[in-house]
C-alpha cells in the first residue's frame, strides 16, 4: 500500500491566508470536506461527528455526556447538583468541539450555511452544557473564551441566508441580535475590558454599516426621500404630490 500522498498535495496548493477546502463524496456514498494546510490536508465528514466514529456507541461525545446527565436526573429526582464534569470530561468536549470547528470554518467557505448554523448551534449546546456542569468556573471558561468568535460565525451565516433570499430587515435584526449577544456575554462574565476591544462586534458593526448602505430603499422610503429632495429644490408642486402620497401611504398601512 503506498501512503504517500505527495501527489493529491501537488496537485491542489496551500494558499497561505486563505480558507482552502473542497467537497466531494467519499466511499461508500459519504459526503466529505477537505481543508489544505501547509503540510497537508484535514479530512472530514460533511455530517454527524467530522472524525465519523462514535464514541462509546453515541453519535458524539457530547450525547454520551448528555446520556449521562439524563440517566443522573432519572436516579436523583431530577436534581443535577451532584452531576459534574471534571477536567478530563472538559477537555475531551474541547477537542470534540475543535472537530466541529475546522468543519463549519469550511462550510462557510463554501457558503453552506444550513451546515455551518448546524454545527455552531451544536457547539453553543456544547458550551452551555460545560458552563452549567464543569467543575469549576475555569474549566467552563477553558470553552466559554471561544463564545464570541461562535456567535459571530453562527450570526454571519443566518444573516447571509437571508441577504440571499433579500430579506435585509431579517439580516438586520440577526446581526443586532449577535452584537447584543456578544455584549451580554462578556457582561455576564465581567469581562466589560474586553468588550470594547471585541473584534467580533467591530466586524459584525461594520457589516451592518454596509448593509444599511446597500440595502434597496422600501416604497416609503422611496416617497420620503423624493419629499426631502422635493423640499431641497423648492420644487413645491412635488414636494405636495410626494406630502399626498405619503399620506395615502401611511393610510394603507
Amino acid at each position: 500500500m503506498n501512503f504517500d500522498i505527495s501527489h493529491l498535495l501537488a496537485q491542489w496548493d496551500y494558499q497561505p491566508g486563505q480558507v482552502v477546502v473542497r467537497k466531494f463524496m467519499g466511499n461508500g456514498g459519504v459526503e466529505k470536506v477537505q481543508l489544505r494546510v501547509d503540510m497537508g490536508l484535514l479530512q472530514m465528514n460533511a455530517t454527524g461527528r467530522p472524525d465519523g466514529k462514535r464514541p462509546l456507541g453515541h453519535p458524539s461525545l457530547f450525547d454520551y455526556y448528555q446520556a449521562q446527565l439524563y440517566k443522573h436526573l432519572a436516579a436523583h429526582e431530577g436534581n443535577d447538583e451532584d452531576f459534574v464534569l471534571q477536567a478530563e470530561d472538559c477537555a475531551k468536549l474541547q477537542l470534540e468541539a475543535l472537530q466541529y470547528h475546522h468543519r463549519y470554518i469550511c462550510l462557510l467557505q463554501l457558503e453552506d450555511y444550513d451546515g455551518v448554523i448546524r454545527d455552531t448551534e451544536r457547539n453553543l449546546a456544547v458550551f452551555a452544557f460545560v458552563n452549567a456542569h464543569a467543575e469549576s468556573e475555569e474549566l467552563a471558561w477553558s470553552l466559554q473564551q471561544f463564545q464570541t468568535q461562535l456567535l459571530m460565525i453562527h450570526t454571519r451565516a443566518r444573516a447571509t441566508q437571508s441577504l440571499r433570499a433579500d430579506d435585509y430587515s431579517a439580516a438586520v435584526k440577526q446581526i443586532e441580535e449577535g452584537v447584543e449577544g456578544i455584549r451580554e456575554f462578556y457582561r455576564e462574565h465581567a469581562r466589560l475590558e474586553l468588550l470594547e476591544q471585541s473584534g467580533e462586534i467591530h466586524s459584525l458593526e461594520n457589516w451592518l454599516v454596509e448593509i444599511h448602505a446597500k440595502r434597496p430603499l422600501t416604497e416609503r422610503e422611496k416617497i420620503e426621500k423624493a419629499l426631502h429632495e422635493a423640499v431641497q429644490h423648492e420644487d413645491y408642486e412635488k414636494a405636495a404630490q410626494m406630502r399626498d402620497a405619503l399620506r395615502n401611504f401611511k393610510i394603507a398601512e
